[in-house]
């Protein structure tokens, strides 16, 4: 069976590879948060900031070999890039069975890091390669949907396996091996693939060269939105605990809200023919209706719907994002306008909790749920700066 791309054709098993390396990028980090926890009492010398260097040091690592990888993929291949990264995270997956001290852990976490900063602007590159005009946004709201399907599957299979034995989430590492195998598959697939410079039907790569004026753009919204929605992963289980509501409750809300997220890239080429362009403006109007919700609300189902709209705005803004930032660089560029772009997605990670703790000292701690407060209103100013200002010009 071969699929249409809208250049030509692939395998099923290219497509599957594609798919395989977009799932990898949400795994980093993932198996430390069920045995966090365990941690302190099977190394019991680990100081606090050690055990939080396990999450948080792999985000740290991607950002800057996300560039790395977008810097030099064009003169390694990026075949052989993504060998490599793929390789270096099985290779730490396996590593993470036989550590023996928390300073081995630590050192394997960096490692990861390393290699998924090189794998995640593969992950987004390979779709701009293969595909072109709607097949191409199609698969970007594909990758958008597989990536928080296998956040919201994995974080339940880590959490049920820390319970059986600490070392067995570190399994999710494994992945890899799957997008090893069916790398071959994906270049086999290049000679049905005929690259027409026109064949996305964007203009806004000229002459060989990058439109950095609208990719600032679309890297400042990326960098905001996903900001913005981080206090629903980061404050909610806090806010629930203060109103008496059950931990595990916060979990399963926070899993409907990657669902939501995952939901409008299933869609997208509809919901962007509804919208057009226009999509970033009603994205950013969810988000701030969504937060601003959580903030006003102690019903659990508002809290609930709050969460949704939220995640169904972001889910929205994701894939077109990753769509129209390919098309503003030539195909040889893409690569590295797309590691630009998906760099923000990590700092935005890193610095969301500074930033909330930040605000909430300069605009006064009114009780939990002031970070939902903050992010609403700061989404409701940038809604407005969109919509009088124009930001976003048609595609």
């Amino acid at each position: 069976m071969k699929i249409n791309t809208g250049k030509g054709f692939i395998s099923v098993w290219a497509l599957l590879g594609i798919w395989s390396v977009s799932a990898l990028t949400s795994l980093p980090g993932l198996a430390i948060s069920p045995i966090s926890e365990k941690l302190e009492t099977i190394f019991p010398t680990a100081t606090e900031l050690e055990i939080q260097l396990l999450t948080t040091l792999p985000s740290l690592l991607i950002i800057p070999f996300i560039l790395l990888a977008g810097f030099i993929s064009n003169r390694v291949g990026y075949i052989r890039l993504l060998y490599s990264g793929l390789s270096l995270f099985l290779l730490c997956g396996a590593l993470y069975f036989v550590c023996g001290s928390m300073l081995q852990l630590i050192i394997v976490s960096a490692l990861l890091g390393i290699g998924a900063g090189i794998i995640v602007p593969l992950s987004t590159s390979l779709v701009s390669r293969f595909f072109a005009g709607e097949q191409r946004t199609k698969q970007y709201g594909y990758v958008s949907a597989i990536n928080n399907v296998t956040l919201v599957i994995a974080t339940a299979i880590t959490g049920w396996l820390a319970a059986v034995q600490w070392r067995l989430p570190f399994v999710v590492y494994l992945l890899p091996l799957f997008s090893i195998i069916l790398v071959p598959f994906i270049k086999r697939s290049e000679s049905g693939i005929v690259d027409n410079p026109t064949s996305n039907g964007e203009k806004t790569a000229v002459a060989g060269k990058v439109n950095y004026g609208r990719l600032v753009k679309y890297m400042l919204y990326y960098l905001l939105i996903t900001y913005l929605v981080m206090v629903v992963s980061i404050d909610l289980p806090f806010l629930f605990g203060k109103l008496g509501l059950d931990g595990e409750l916060s979990g399963l809300v926070i899993s409907l809200f990657f669902i939501a997220i995952t939901v409008p890239g299933l869609f997208i080429n509809r919901i962007i023919k509804s919208l057009e362009s226009n999509i970033l403006m009603y994205a950013l109007l969810l988000i701030a209706i969504g937060l601003l919700d959580v903030y006003l609300n102690s019903s659990l189902l508002f809290m609930i719907l709050g969460c949704v709209a939220a995640g169904f705005g972001y889910g929205m803004a994701q894939p077109y994002i990753y769509d129209v930032t390919a098309s503003l660089a030539p195909g040889k560029k893409v690569t590295f306008v797309l590691a630009l772009l998906m760099s923000m997605n990590y700092v935005a990670i890193v610095i969301c909790p500074f930033v909330l703790d930040f605000l909430q000292d300069m605009i006064g701690r009114n009780g939990v749920r002031s970070p939902f407060a903050i992010n609403a209103m700061i989404a409701a100013v940038a809604w407005l700066f969109v919509v009088l200002r124009g930001f976003f010009v048609k595609r």
